[in-house]
């Protein structure tokens, strides 16, 4: 049976990615798995609105446990509006603490098709293919869609 790995950052790009990966393992009734990767960032990388939100005095492992919360809570509820959408399929949710292209191909390697939004909250707006979704088709081990936007 093939098995579609599916990443998600919560982009709007992203959800268009995982509602297409979606409806391609209805057809193929294969297995969906949800990738979602997340790193501890740099606080010059923190939207200001973050920062100011965050208590002083607060440690980078409290900074970790509540980026790892949030991580694991966004997906767990990706995973399960897309039961709720295909309550016939398996879909499974991995967490993967590293960055995305690299738990995206690490996801690939048994799959039959890996699919990407074209573009993710990083990096530059401007830009028509993000570097997750460009190192994604230079180097996974299965077809690549990446689902453009709009």
């Amino acid at each position: 049976m093939a098995k579609i790995v599916v990443g998600t950052d919560g982009s709007p790009s992203a959800q268009r990615a995982v509602r297409w990966a979606l409806g391609e393992a209805r057809l193929r009734k294969a297995p969906l798995h949800i990738v979602h990767a997340w790193t501890v960032p740099l606080m010059e990388a923190l939207p200001e609105p973050w920062l100011l939100a965050t208590p002083i005095g607060h440690t980078d492992d409290e900074l970790e446990d509540r980026l790892a919360a949030g991580a694991r809570e966004f997906l767990e509820a990706t995973v399960a509006e897309a039961k709720a959408a295909a309550p016939e399929l398996d879909v499974i949710g991995e967490l993967a603490e590293m960055r995305p292209a690299a738990a995206l191909l690490a996801a690939a390697r048994d799959a039959d098709l890996l699919v990407v939004g074209s573009r993710g909250h990083g990096g530059f707006a401007g830009l028509l293919l993000g570097s997750v979704s460009s190192q994604c088709v230079h180097h996974a081990p299965c077809p690549v869609v990446v689902v453009p936007a709009g």
